[in-house]
């Protein structure tokens, strides 16, 4: 769905106000891939890289419909607006996921190398000292949904807390009851045990209590 001035679901303190259209998993996966290629340049520069190669990485089938797929989503993440309070970053701004990118000549062809800029906003609240570490082929192998997000959230705590079951459907940007909330929750938290992922787990009245395996 198109998003207008949204409040997106943090925890902890800032703000995030989003205009446009609903991101998906899949503008995860590629953002953090750019972001893993991004890590060594100097700010303001471009990444290059084959598409081939991008599409290989985040685990999509290697065919032209995986190219067209990867351009969705760096269109999709170019028309956004996305206004941060973070104490980083000492202001109130309005950025862009990202900010151009290249993708196809003047007769429509594909590049055999494409071209992102990356606002420089934007890589700095994913600098090398605030940056979470997780395992990249676990994730690329979760499905989408409750399970994925999880993932990325609790990667981000070598203790994990307990955090409310309302707190994390609001995390997932989930329509569902907190009634079938629950029930969809306890089978991805399953699913984070059964890769080895998660040691333990459990409901406490309405905390979800885990721990991390490694």
């Amino acid at each position: 769905m198109f998003m207008k001035d949204t409040e997106i679901a943090l925890i902890g303190d800032g703000q995030v106000i989003y205009r446009g259209e609903e991101l998906r998993q899949d503008d995860e996966l590629v953002w953090l891939h750019l972001m893993h290629l991004m890590k060594k340049l100097p700010l303001g520069e471009c990444v290059e890289f084959t598409p081939y190669s991008f599409v290989k990485a985040v685990g999509w089938p290697m065919k032209g419909q995986s190219y067209e797929r990867l351009r969705i989503c760096l269109s999709r993440m170019q028309a956004t607006a996305i206004r941060i309070q973070s104490k980083r970053l000492g202001c109130f701004i309005s950025v862009s996921l990202i900010l151009k990118f290249r993708s196809r000549n003047d007769q429509n062809e594909n590049l055999s190398r494409w071209q992102v800029w990356v606002g420089e906003e934007m890589r700095l609240l994913f600098d090398e000292d605030f940056l979470t570490r997780m395992n990249w082929e676990i994730r690329k192998s979760l499905p989408d949904g409750i399970a994925s997000k999880l993932f990325g959230y609790w990667a981000s705590h070598r203790q994990p807390y307990p955090v409310k079951i309302v707190t994390l459907l609001q995390l997932c940007g989930s329509e569902m009851s907190t009634k079938h909330f629950k029930v969809e929750l306890k089978k991805a938290i399953d699913l984070l045990c059964k890769i080895g992922f998660l040691e333990t787990w459990e409901f406490k009245e309405d905390l979800v209590v885990v721990k991390r395996k490694y």
